[in-house]
């Protein structure tokens, strides 16, 4: 099966415009609300976190060939704060990952969300799952991906973060990302990775899977996975439980047998509120003891 495939399953060509359009095309891939493919979202369950006595808004970062926007929210003050990198699902830098931002943020981290498709296309404007696949994640190389990762890092430590204190999460495309970069940057204290793949079929753009690389992370990592989701069996968890044991860092793997995929995710119907809650907390925990 196809990592596209892969990917369709946990969830049941854009070019980048031209030089005149590049300002409005960086505001809109943090803009707010959310992406066409996830309409409508469940506006019963949406947890809103406010932004009073945070410094949050879009922000511009160098990053080699491009300016590479993101989403920032901090405590207010000159700091330097902890930094946690904040990786996108396949939606991109949407209301809910800015949301997750704020909500780091209100716990005492100096949160950033790049925009890590910016090269490739717009994920919002995109109506459907199988569109943001094909025309957008496909295309992005891992490769390009560490280095925004390395410059969002760079830009938020010259910004009020602390350059001893870094750590990154993120969510399904960017649960995955989140092993990789543990086992790419050895600056980082922690890294908790939520529901991201961790084996798959290699490509030109997506070489290694979480469990090619499991023996070199350099970094301790969190997993947080729904024992029901459809595209991470509980075999690949076991396998990669397995191919832990040769890593030299402080891992774990958190299964809840209840929750699917994209359980924190609390604009969706896969919202898991008991699992979202529990897993949360283990977050901010495994942040804090491993020196965040």
């Amino acid at each position: 099966m196809s990592q596209l495939e892969n990917m369709k399953n946990e969830f049941d060509s854009l070019t980048a415009p031209s030089i005149g359009d590049r300002r409005g095309f960086l505001a809109g891939m943090v803009a707010s609300g959310f992406a066409l493919a996830v309409q409508p979202v469940c506006a019963q369950t949406i947890i809103k976190t406010g932004s009073e006595g945070l410094t949050v808004g879009p922000v511009a970062m160098p990053a080699g060939d491009i300016t590479l926007p993101g989403y920032r929210a901090r405590p207010e003050g000159a700091g330097p704060f902890p930094v946690v990198v904040v990786v996108q699902e396949i939606f991109g830098v949407h209301e809910w990952i800015q949301d997750v931002c704020r909500r780091l943020a209100r716990a005492g981290y100096f949160a950033i969300a790049p925009a890590l498709y910016v090269r490739q296309g717009d994920p919002a404007k995109e109506a459907t799952v199988p569109g943001i696949l094909k025309n957008i994640v496909s295309k992005v190389p891992d490769e390009q991906v560490q280095r925004d990762l390395d410059a969002t890092v760079a830009w938020a430590v010259k910004n009020g973060g602390d350059a001893k204190r870094v750590g990154i999460t993120g969510f399904c495309w960017g649960g995955r990302h989140v092993w990789l970069y543990a086992a790419h940057n050895a600056s980082l204290k922690a890294a908790v990775a939520w529901y991201g793949q961790v084996v798959g079929n290699p490509t030109p753009n997506t070489p290694r899977f979480p469990i090619d690389i499991a023996g070199d992370l350099k970094v301790p990592v969190l997993g947080l996975y729904g024992g029901l989701d459809e595209g991470i069996t509980a075999d690949a968890l076991e396998k990669m439980r397995e191919a832990l044991k040769a890593a030299k860092v402080k891992t774990d793997i958190v299964i809840y047998p209840k929750a699917g995929h994209g359980f924190l995710a609390d604009y969706r119907p896969s919202f898991n509120p008991e699992a979202g809650a529990d897993a949360w907390k283990k977050l901010l925990a495994w942040f804090h003891d491993n020196g965040m």
